[in-house]
């Protein structure tokens, strides 16, 4: 306030200067095994440290466009894309056209020298030449698909869908802000904070790839969502209690006497919701995951430079605006946002039921909360793979015709064994008798085809298993528990010596599945304990640290059940554009967990701080509540109602798991809202009365005359 041309200067340089940071920074990506977990992780790490890690493979499918394949034209497209793709430095081997089984389809694959991540690099010089022969050959459908044009093109897709979350996001944020303020100054400045504020963090991120690599673009999409919420929500709380302060004066304090007074007890709430939200963020490290390790330290990031926003360059410029944040009001919003200052009829009428009815409220609002948290006993958990991908991604459809002509060319089972070099004919052996025994197992479908390889120092073997199945299918999981269970230990377990794995496709789904599972339970301990320990210090308070813990897992809960019963069966997929794998992202959970129970906070923290100052002015218990929530009504709702629409912008994102966490968080969200703050949260601090700030103690009541309708409005009041 007393400098503020050198905090909004200082503002703009920083903000500069993070961006061009991350423009110039090329982040550091995560490899290959930073993912890996479990024993199909050290499966993985062996055969890669012998010199036999799983090649990068594109393949190009030739069909016709439509009846029966030319079988000349085929072989000559399929000569010239062979000849074109051996010209290229980075392939490593081109394999000779095989037909499908049907004649009808013609595969070319193309190994690329080094890791999945090296082969994102090559894949557009691969694309280029399947694009001419594609122009040579019109008659024909060449297409290529494979790790890298997969997550090429779902990526561009993603970019595709970000811009498209944020101009349905900075409309409705903006529109929202107007209803609120009725003045475009005031409804410009939270927006333009939180466009800056995102833009900072995602150039601090990118430096923070160098202590937490980066997992992927799902990374900026997650530091864009918390980063308009946030970011605009606590410039909202700021600006609210700004203006309620100088409508409180009735005009006698100047404007920044407002500012500074919105500072002290809007600025402290910012504070400690913002920190409430970054201990819960924080639990994702405790996941020993790369993916929840990136996506932890971006989050972070944006919530620390919101509220750094929020609370220097926002005073700064509040005060250099003073009153001329009001001269753009729109006039025909000007009435509405001037009624909204005062409770009106509507909160009186809401929170009625839980002050003249606090125990029939707080019982049928929590059975419709557990109801709804109901589906979560059926829910069933998996990793995203191919068949979870947007079918638009021309990699993806053409994976999926790929699979079609060629079913061995889908998920595998990867056999590890490492044994004493002079063991190398022993563990062949055993190897082709484990191969012979799963070709003739129906659960491998009767249409494995082994590859074994051996590594030049003879220590290490591999078998790869095709198998017809998708690495998510329930079959997927058979035939490997089968390998795991019967197979392997049958035949190279009985190997003195050797150290065995299974590893591949169908191993690293249900092996991430269970590391999240073991992991859970620590990530929601943490959670718990320091939100609990964080509350009881902001309020010293234990009964308002284990309400805080109570409610936020009911909110929890019910977004849960409201996510199992809309993603894991099908009757939702044509309405939000999804295709339902029959199951719930694995990493989904754990990171929906965290993200809302601090979200949640932010509103707890902002609603009871008011009903605190009330009850710390010697206001009666049930009074302090009716005064606190009516109070903070007004911005808590357009907070939530912004929050609402930055995460439901996010249900249009192609990709399955953002359209997840974008749903579970909307849903949280609006529970927390309209459920918890309306009916739980009030009702039950009622019947707790003056029981809630135990064991601190507050000023004495004072003797106050209730409404006979049970608004709970203040009549008359003196001290006792």
């Amino acid at each position: 306030m007393n400098h503020p041309w050198q905090a909004i200067v200082g503002w703009i340089v920083f903000v500069a200067l993070c961006f061009a940071a991350g423009q110039l920074i090329t982040p550091n990506n995560a490899a290959g095994k930073d993912f890996r977990v479990g024993e199909e992780g050290r499966g993985a790490t062996v055969a890669a440290d012998a010199g036999l890690p799983a090649p990068s493979v594109e393949k190009v499918l030739i069909t016709p466009k439509s009846g029966s394949l030319d079988q000349d034209a085929a072989g000559r497209a399929a000569a010239d894309i062979s000849q074109r793709m051996r010209t290229i430095p980075d392939v490593a081997t081109v394999a000779d056209p095989v037909r499908s089984a049907d004649g009808n389809a013609v595969m070319v694959a193309v190994t690329v020298k080094g890791n999945d991540r090296a082969a994102i690099q090559i894949v557009p010089a691969l694309l280029r030449q399947t694009a001419a022969v594609q122009e040579a050959n019109p008659e024909l459908v060449v297409a290529q698909t494979g790790s890298g044009a997969v997550e090429r093109d779902v990526q561009n897709l993603i970019g595709q869908d970000l811009v498209r979350a944020e101009m349905i996001t900075l409309p409705i944020t903006l529109i929202i802000l107007l209803i609120v303020f009725g003045s475009i100054l005031a409804a410009g400045v939270p927006v333009l904070l939180a466009i800056t504020s995102v833009a900072a963090a995602i150039g601090l991120t990118a430096l923070s790839t160098y202590i937490f690599p980066s997992a992927g673009g799902a990374v900026t999409n997650i530091i864009l969502m918390m980063g308009m919420a946030v970011g605009v929500d606590y410039s909202l709380f700021y600006l609210k209690r700004e203006r309620e302060e100088r409508a409180r004066s009735g005009g006698t304090i100047s404007h920044a006497a407002a500012v500074e007074l919105a500072a002290a007890t809007s600025g402290r709430t910012i504070v400690v919701s913002g920190f409430a939200v970054i201990i819960s963020i924080a639990a994702m490290f405790l996941a020993s995951d790369v993916i929840f390790s990136s996506i932890a330290a971006g989050s972070i990031i944006v919530v620390l430079v919101a509220m750094v926003s929020s609370l220097t360059v926002l005073p700064a410029v509040l005060g250099k605006l003073g009153k001329r944040v009001d001269d753009s009001r729109i006039p025909f919003l000007r009435k509405r946002a001037e009624r909204s200052g005062g409770t009106g009829k509507l909160w009186p009428a809401l929170l009625r039921p839980a002050m003249r009815h606090p125990v029939a409220t707080l019982v049928l609002s929590t059975l419709v909360m557990v109801a709804l948290a109901l589906p979560v006993l059926g829910i069933k958990l998996s990793v995203a793979g191919t068949d979870t991908f947007p079918r638009q991604a021309p990699a993806v459809a053409t994976y999926d015709r790929l699979t079609k002509a060629f079913p061995n060319e889908g998920p595998r089972h990867l056999v590890v064994v490492e044994a004493d070099p002079s063991q190398a004919g022993t563990v062949r052996s055993a190897l082709d008798d484990l191969a012979s025994r799963a070709q003739a197992d129906a659960e491998f479908g009767g249409r494995t085809s082994p590859e074994l390889r051996v590594s030049e120092d003879d220590r290490v073997t591999t078998l790869e298993l095709a198998i017809p199945y998708s690495a998510n299918s329930k079959e997927g999981e058979t035939s490997l528990a089968t390998l795991r269970s019967e197979l392997v230990p049958d035949t190279v377990g009985q190997v003195g010596g050797a150290q065995t794995y299974v590893a591949g496709d169908v191993a690293r789904v249900v092996d991430y599945a269970a590391h999240q599972a073991e992991k859970l339970p620590w990530v929601v301990g943490f959670v718990l304990l320091l939100t609990f320990v964080m509350m009881v210090v902001a309020f010293r308070s234990v009964v308002i640290g284990v309400v805080a813990i109570v409610l936020n897992l009911l909110s929890a809960a019910g977004a849960f059940g409201a996510l199992v019963g809309v993603f894991q069966y099908t009757w939702a997929e044509g309405l939000l554009g999804f295709t339902s794998g029959g199951y719930i992202n694995s990493r989904v959970p754990l990171m929906l967990f965290v993200i809302l129970f601090g979200l949640s906070m932010d509103y707890q923290v902002f609603v009871v701080s008011r009903i605190r100052e009330a009850a710390a002015r010697g206001v009666p218990a049930r009074q302090a509540v009716y005064e606190g929530i009516t109070a903070s009504a007004g911005v808590v709702t357009s907070a939530a109602v912004v929050m609402v629409s930055v995460f439901a912008s996010f249900i249009f994102v192609s990709l399955l798991e953002i359209k997840q966490i974008g749903f579970g968080l909307a849903v949280a969200v609006l529970l927390d809202a309209v459920i918890i703050r309306i009916m739980v949260l009030p009702s039950l601090m009622t019947l707790l009365g003056r029981w809630s700030w135990w064991p601190s103690t507050l000023s004495r009541p004072v003797k106050s005359t209730v409404d006979p309708a049970g608004d709970c409005r203040v009549m008359n009041a003196s001290r006792t």
